[in-house]
């Protein structure tokens, strides 16, 4: 059967806009976007996710519906979104702590390739603190204070206490980890006296008059104690600091780049700027994919050199 040019031209015209539609269609997000939490509500990550999350589906012009999954130190909701389909509808907003440590010192369904790093938001301002009137200043004064006096610390996690205990290590002292659930309980037994310095996640900088910052145990300098010697400084470690979103391992590199750009974006949201610099004390820190892909890679080499020599 023969078309006339007439026809030819309508069959094209219809097809060439079904398919137009159809990518119109597939244009991510088509629909509302899961960020998993993969802690406790209440907590300050929990807190950042969901405040930050009305940004960022203000960014991508859809929905951002938070989902807590708590349990075993973020693994719970970490193996649930690697698990999910990689189609960038399923995010974790996580400390980049619960997609490293885990993998490497337990075991877990995840491991360090299971997840695409989109971006960083901010840092969590971790440290080794002591009372104010301790009677030591500086980490290098603490160490040869526990040479002669046996002192307690407390930790918050088992990553925490390996690094207080590689730093031990290296300088030939030894001190007792006391466990803690959190910066709520650690508060009170450092500022009541029942240990003599603690690791801290970002809770002292509420505390400003009352505790002083040893060490900084991120890659670089803290907020509000500019001039703390660094762990990486000193040791050539650093604990994983950053406030990430991951999607899948396999997300198509155009949807990362949709969500990279708005999770930009939505750190310039006010309502989140003021959460982070004045209520929590961190800073308005975003990292792209690339440079945050190399972060990570540093940091996970320090981890592994870490639970070598606590071993």
């Amino acid at each position: 059967m023969k078309l006339s040019l007439r026809t030819f031209a309508a069959i094209a015209t219809v097809t060439v806009a079904a398919f137009g539609a159809v990518s119109v269609l597939a244009e991510y997000p088509e629909k509302p976007v899961t960020l998993v939490i993969p802690y406790k509500a209440g907590g300050s990550t929990e807190t950042m996710a969901r405040v930050y999350s009305k940004a960022l589906g203000a960014a991508l012009g859809t929905n951002v519906v938070v989902k807590t999954r708590p349990g075993g130190g973020g693994a719970v909701g970490a193996t649930e979104v690697s698990t999910a389909p990689a189609d960038g509808y399923t995010l974790l907003f996580a400390a980049s702590t619960s997609l490293l440590w885990p993998p490497l010192t337990q075991k877990v369904e995840y491991d360090l390739n299971s997840f695409t790093y989109i971006g960083q938001i901010t840092e969590y301002q971790q440290a080794i603190v002591a009372k104010a009137d301790a009677p030591f200043n500086t980490m290098e004064e603490l160490i040869e204070y526990a040479k002669t006096n046996s002192l307690n610390y407390a930790d918050q996690s088992t990553m925490s206490r390996s690094y207080i205990d590689f730093i031990g290590a290296q300088e030939g002292v030894k001190w007792t980890g006391i466990p803690t659930k959190g910066g709520g309980e650690m508060v009170p037994f450092l500022l009541g006296g029942k240990i003599d310095f603690a690791w801290s996640g970002g809770i002292h900088n509420r505390y400003g008059d009352d505790m002083k910052v040893l060490m900084s145990m991120n890659a670089g300098a803290l907020v509000g104690s500019p001039d703390s010697p660094t762990v990486a400084d000193k040791y050539g470690v650093s604990m994983p600091s950053q406030a990430v979103i991951v999607a899948p391992a396999g997300t198509p590199a155009d949807i990362v780049v949709r969500i990279e750009a708005a999770m930009e974006e939505a750190t310039k949201d006010a309502d989140f700027s003021d959460l982070i610099t004045n209520k929590l004390k961190f800073p308005v820190k975003f990292v792209g994919s690339e440079a945050l892909a190399e972060d990570i890679a540093t940091t996970t080499t320090g981890l592994k050199e870490v639970i070598e020599k606590t071993k």
